[in-house]
């Protein structure tokens, strides 16, 4: 299944070049190029405190119900 613009992705390993550790949830705000996405990170509050530009590698797409993952 491949990812697109306000998908809820997580990161798979930690990006210590950015200071993002693996786990961190954010969701998709624009595809660069095939297979780069930037990804915003927020707090439960909406306030943003990470943007990064991101391969598909580095996230792992997140489903809210059984028929998403399908």
């Amino acid at each position: 299944m491949s990812m697109k613009l306000l998908d809820t992705v997580a990161l798979r390993r930690d990006r210590a070049d950015l200071g993002l550790p693996s786990g961190l949830v954010g969701v998709i705000v624009e595809e660069w190029e095939q297979g780069v996405f930037e990804v915003e990170f927020a707090d439960l509050e909406g306030h943003a405190y990470a943007f990064a530009a991101l391969s598909a590698d580095d996230l792992l797409l997140l489903h809210h119900s059984l028929s998403e993952a399908a």
